[in-house]
């Protein structure tokens, strides 16, 4: 469990930097590497969104046990 959610973490990292290049830059980093529209650049393209979705319940499993206040003072 713990490889799928590093492997998903570094896809969602990846998909983030690329829509920054987007944003920024109106670069295409996955298009640019794989072609744009080829079916390869369509399955990363997957493969982020699904690693996105998978990456919620992490984040409400962190939520619900009070991992964000770990640290803080109250």
């Amino acid at each position: 469990m713990k490889f799928i959610n590093i492997l998903t973490l570094i896809l969602v990292i990846v998909g983030g930097l690329n829509w920054g290049l987007v944003g920024l830059f109106s670069f295409d980093l996955v298009a640019a590497i794989f072609g744009a529209g080829s079916g390869f650049a369509r399955i990363v393209y997957i493969l982020v969104g699904l690693s996105a979705a998978w990456q919620i319940t992490p984040l409400f499993s962190a939520m619900g046990s009070g991992g964000f206040a770990a640290g803080q003072n109250r």
